[in-house]
Formats: structure tokens, C-alpha cells, sequence
């Protein structure tokens, strides 16, 4: 194995005193109904959880049925569970992408080879080794941007294979576009997380999408218990028609957000890696590790990248924030290039 630091995350770049642009949670502190939601489980956690009202509100949101669903404790739980759950043959993780996945097949034992995607094309999905029995996709991809295709992913299925697609970020684009969420495909897994769009990475809440046979051998190897009343009570609000459409308004926001900084970074010289669509972006700048050290003298962290597997030390992460963080940022940027 190389040297890439595959438990490197955003929130290690953070620090006190600066503006976080290295983590991609939207909200600084979930909204006043998820916290009051929250609040009313409290008198609730003498008892063991039940994820059962979960369970049905992710069925529904999907229009699954019940059996297709697994909630969890964040996404990062479900590719535990999948490392240990699966027996591949022969492991693929599609990079640049969220090192969790590797990293959790790794820790399982099991050998991963890895497909890069190149920076030239766009970071542009392209195939497998055929001899592939497990893959890992993310869409849209952390932390490139990119939002891959659906048919593009389809394709990608094959008997024998299971075909696993994280999709915490797709309620970060409007309409959700090229989502298979709400398909039952045969042996493809989709990985949703709630924490990125309502501000509860704290709370680790999040689900699997998968035909029967895959979620009950997920369910085998879960700890009992391991997500907690709050995490199952925040599943319910977060899956209800009221709050789907306000995540489609915060995620219209964010794409605007999203272009005004692309603006920028291309007005300023930066280059800006494919064609964004998450609420972050990827950029090369030369010197990029040295940039990354003074942006954080002059108050800003951002993330860096060289510890995703396909890239290296001259390229950056940058989470969209608002108008007037992004100009405060900018202006710093062309202040210490």
C-alpha cells in the first residue's frame, strides 16, 4: 500500500479562529425544526432504538419497500459493514474519491486495486476490470465534483457484481439528477448520508438502498444498537415531503453559491477540475501546499488533496459557502498566490 493517508479528512484542516472551507457540511447547526425534532426524543432515551419508523420514512422517501432499506450511523458505518459483510474476489475503488471505502476494505483484509480516474478527461467515469466482484463509485464524487452519469453507472453493473454507489451528496443537487435511489437494480447498493445537507455529522445518520438479500447480510454483522434514537428520530424529519423540499431550495442555493465561486477562482487564474456540481470544488494550483499554509495565516482552511489516491500535492479542495464568505476568501487568494 502507498503512502496516501486514506483517514485524512476536512476536519483535521480545521482550526480555531478560521473559516471552515475544508469541510463539505452545509449547515453550521441543523434547523430550528430538526433541533426541536431532536429535543422531543430526549425524554425517549432510557429505551433501546428502534429504527422501525426510520426504516419506513427512507421507504417511502425512495418509494422502496421496506426490506430494501438498512439505516446506519453515517455512511462511514455502511462501508464497514459492506467490507465485512462482502467477500470479494477481486475489490475496485474508483478513485479520486471519499478514501473511507478503501480504507474500510483494507481494515477487513481484503486487497483493493484501484481505477483512476484522469484529471484530463474530466474525471469522466470509464470501465472496471470485467473480473471485478465488488466496486465502489461515488456520484456525485468527493472530491472531484463530478456527477457521473446514471446510465454511465448502470453499465457498470454486471451478475456477480455488487456495484456500490455513495450518493451523500446527491441531495446537494437540485432535482437530484442521476440518482438510483429509487431503483431496485440487481446487485447495486446506494449509500445515502443526512449529515452533509443538515448540519448533523455529529450525529452519524444515513441508510442503505439495496435489494433484501444484500441489506439482511448488512444487518448481520451491525452492531445492535449502533444507531441511536436521535440519529433515527433526525431519519424521520430528514425523509419527510417537507423537508425534501427544503433540501432542494438549500440545494438550489448551493449551486448558485457553487457558480459565484467558480466565477472567481477562474477569474483569479485558478483552475477548476471538470464540471462541478457538488457544493465543493476541486482546484490545481502549483505550489498548492505551500498556498493551502498561508490561506490558513490569513484565516482561511481548505482541504487539501493529495491524500485521495489520483491526485497530488497542487490540488485543493473548497467547500461553497456564501457570497460574502466566498469573496472574503477570495480576496485573500489572489492576496497570497
Amino acid at each position: 500500500m502507498d503512502d496516501y493517508d486514506l483517514h485524512h479528512h476536512g476536519d483535521r484542516e480545521v482550526g480555531d479562529g478560521l473559516v471552515d472551507l475544508a469541510v463539505n457540511v452545509r449547515l453550521p447547526v441543523p434547523p430550528a425544526w430538526l433541533r426541536a425534532e431532536l429535543v422531543s426524543a430526549l425524554d425517549d432515551l432510557a429505551a433501546y432504538p428502534s429504527c422501525g419508523a426510520a426504516v419506513g420514512a427512507v421507504a417511502a422517501r425512495h418509494g422502496r419497500e421496506v426490506s430494501d432499506v438498512l439505516v446506519t450511523a453515517g455512511a462511514a458505518e455502511a462501508f464497514t459493514l459492506l467490507a465485512n459483510a462482502v467477500r470479494p474476489r477481486h475489490a475496485v475503488v474508483v478513485h479520486p474519491q471519499f478514501t473511507e471505502p478503501e480504507a474500510a476494505l483494507r481494515a477487513a483484509g481484503h486487497e483493493v486495486d484501484r481505477v483512476v480516474l484522469p484529471a484530463s478527461d474530466g474525471f469522466r467515469l470509464g470501465p472496471v476490470p470485467e473480473s471485478a466482484d465488488l466496486v465502489f463509485v461515488g456520484n456525485p464524487t468527493n472530491p472531484t465534483s463530478v456527477l457521473h452519469p446514471a446510465s454511465a453507472l448502470r453499465a457498470l453493473a454486471r451478475p456477480g457484481r455488487v456495484l456500490v454507489v455513495d450518493e451523500a451528496f446527491l441531495d446537494a443537487v437540485p432535482g437530484e439528477p442521476e440518482s438510483l435511489a429509487g431503483e431496485r437494480l440487481p446487485g447495486v447498493v446506494v449509500i445515502r448520508s443526512l449529515t452533509k445537507t443538515w448540519g448533523i455529522a455529529g450525529l452519524r445518520a444515513g441508510y442503505v438502498l439495496a435489494e433484501p438479500p444484500v441489506v439482511e447480510a448488512l444487518r448481520a454483522v451491525q452492531p445492535p444498537w449502533s444507531v441511536s434514537t436521535l440519529a433515527a428520530r433526525a431519519v424521520v424529519a430528514c425523509t419527510q415531503p417537507s423537508a425534501v423540499d427544503e433540501a432542494d431550495k438549500l440545494a438550489v442555493r448551493a449551486e448558485q453559491e457553487r457558480e459565484y465561486l467558480v466565477a472567481g477562482l477562474r477569474s483569479a487564474g485558478i483552475e477548476v477540475a471538470g464540471a462541478p456540481r457538488g457544493p465543493f470544488v476541486l482546484v490545481r494550483v502549483p505550489g498548492a501546499a505551500d498556498l493551502r499554509q498561508r490561506l490558513r495565516n490569513a484565516g482561511y482552511a481548505v482541504r487539501r488533496g493529495d491524500t485521495f489516491p489520483g491526485l497530488d500535492e497542487d490540488w485543493l479542495r473548497i467547500a461553497v459557502r456564501d457570497p460574502a464568505v466566498t469573496d472574503g476568501f477570495l480576496e485573500a487568494l489572489r492576496r497570497e498566490r
